[in-house]
């Protein structure tokens, strides 16, 4: 039985038990519990401190564990209907007609369901636990708390060790970066949202890779900004578009992803490299450089090119890079980096906004990342991801040779697989998780009305290769019995 189970059941039988209890009465000692339910120490600790976050006991330090007084119940909601007009009514006075402003979460949130266990994973966008470094972090973790300081707070830009870190993984030794040009953000997200924040003024268009990442676009739309569609290939962001795009807008920001593309996997072509830096300079505009699958390479994949920020030393890039999903969902750590005026402007939009990433977080990544168990980790994690992706790969040729694509990528954690002109995909995905299987639809990764139907299969999230490929098999049930995708049909998956 694992740690976690037995928490769970011994927290569900100490709830049971309080029934016996009258408010203020105290539980059994600690030790007492350890004996009666023959558990650990640690157990007992985890399983009150989650019936005390859920009210139902208080805790008082020498003197043990007490049934909480009854919650009081809850006011009724109240009429909460003027939100609505509050929430959607532009002043007056407003100089650019933005329409209603909208925090959609719902492509976020897809990305952070977790199906329940009896359906297996090819949704999910933050690896499986066992493609985790959990006790390097357990490690790195243990010595941050014991560096002096650790729970001082840290300058608001972050700790200069571990931007000069950031800034020599982006850049490199040589590169155009430096510590004072980095951020620290609370991951990838965070970094997106502030980039948006101030470099673009509500109502304002800002121009996206189409695909694209749905978190992208739920930033931009809360900011009150117009997504812009840029169509891109199976080399990257169409360049020629790009350029149409920026004349017909006047936009002043790009948004990209040139690496191991969400969710395309694209890589942008070294001949785009120069053009899209080239069209956004004489444009007057930013280049986003989302940069979140450089630590998600393959154990097969060539080296890998370096980032666009690497490569601009007149601060066209703002780069945005994280530790997060190639650590752990919870170390929410990640950079923004940029070169002239400009970090002026994301400091001071990221500072109002969140005032600085907590330090006990920046002194456990830069413990990781400096320990040997992290260099180990990524090249684990490179050989499980390969081994992950030729399993799905193989499970698709079997059951449904139709969706293979022609150029499956090397990196990332997810394949981009395209149905046939007119199939429903939101049919196909909830058909799919009626057998058993979660995966997910491609319509909210476009702007407007996506040009054909798509599904998107993640094979980071899944227990093992033996659920990925008993989700395939799960998913070939989700089509009818006659489906040309099943009949040995020449791949239609695109980019």
């Amino acid at each position: 039985m694992n740690d976690g189970s037995s928490i769970a059941q011994l927290a569900a039988a100490l709830r049971d038990e309080l029934g016996r209890y009258s408010a203020g009465e105290k539980l059994p000692s600690s030790r007492a519990l350890v004996a009666h339910h023959r558990v650990s120490p640690v157990t007992v600790s985890r399983a009150i401190a989650a019936l005390t976050a859920e009210g139902l006991v208080t805790t008082r330090p020498g003197a043990g564990v007490f049934k909480a007084p009854a919650r009081r119940p809850a006011r009724p909601l109240g009429d909460v209907s003027w939100q609505e007009v509050a929430l959607t009514a532009d002043p007056p006075h407003a100089a650019v007609d933005t329409g209603p402003r909208a925090a959609d979460a719902a492509g976020v949130l897809a990305t952070l369901a977790a199906p329940p266990p009896e359906v297996a994973d090819l949704s999910g966008g933050y690896p499986h636990a066992s493609l985790r470094p959990e006790r390097a972090l357990a490690a790195a973790l243990a010595r941050a708390g014991r560096r002096p300081g650790t729970w001082s707070r840290p300058p608001v830009e972050g700790l200069a060790e571990l931007r000069d870190w950031f800034a020599r993984d982006i850049g490199g030794p040589a590169g155009p970066l430096g510590a004072a040009d980095v951020l620290v953000t609370a991951g990838g997200q965070s970094g997106l949202t502030t980039a948006l924040r101030a470099l673009a003024a509500p109502g304002s268009p800002v121009l996206v890779e189409s695909p694209t990442y749905p978190g992208l676009l739920a930033v931009a739309r809360a900011a009150g900004l117009r997504p812009v569609p840029v169509p891109l290939d199976a080399d990257g962001v169409r360049a020629d578009l790009l350029a149409e795009a920026f004349a017909a807008t006047r936009a002043r920001v790009f948004v990209c992803q040139p690496l191991f593309h969400n969710p395309t996997g694209a890589v942008l072509a070294p001949r785009r490299r120069a053009a899209v830096l080239d069209t956004a300079r004489a444009a007057g505009a930013f280049v986003v450089e989302d940069d979140f699958a450089r630590r998600l390479a393959h154990g097969d994949a060539a080296p890998l090119p370096p980032p666009l920020a690497a490569d601009d030393p007149d601060g066209v890039v703002v780069h945005v890079r994280s530790l997060t999903k190639a650590a752990s969902p919870s170390l929410r750590v990640g950079a923004l980096s940029a070169r002239g005026p400009v970090l002026e402007r994301l400091r001071a939009v990221q500072v109002v906004d969140s005032l600085f990433v907590p330090r006990p977080l920046q002194e456990t990544a830069l413990e990781l990342v400096g320990s040997p168990a992290w260099a180990s980790h990524l090249r684990a994690l490179a050989a499980a991801l390969r081994e992950r992706r030729t399993a799905v790969l193989a499970a698709l040729r079997g059951e449904l040779p139709g969706l293979v694509p022609d150029r499956p990528p090397l990196g990332g954690y997810h394949l981009w697989l395209r149905l046939p002109d007119g199939a429903d995909e939101a049919a196909v995905a909830a058909a799919a998780l009626r057998h058993g299987v979660a995966v997910t639809a491609g319509a909210p990764y476009f702007t407007a009305e996506a040009p054909a139907p798509h599904l998107r299969l993640s094979y980071a999230a899944g227990a093992g290769t033996a659920q990925l490929r008993d989700g395939v098999r799960r998913l070939r049930r989700a089509f009818p019995a006659d489906s040309p995708l099943a009949g040995g049909a020449p791949g239609v998956a695109g980019a």
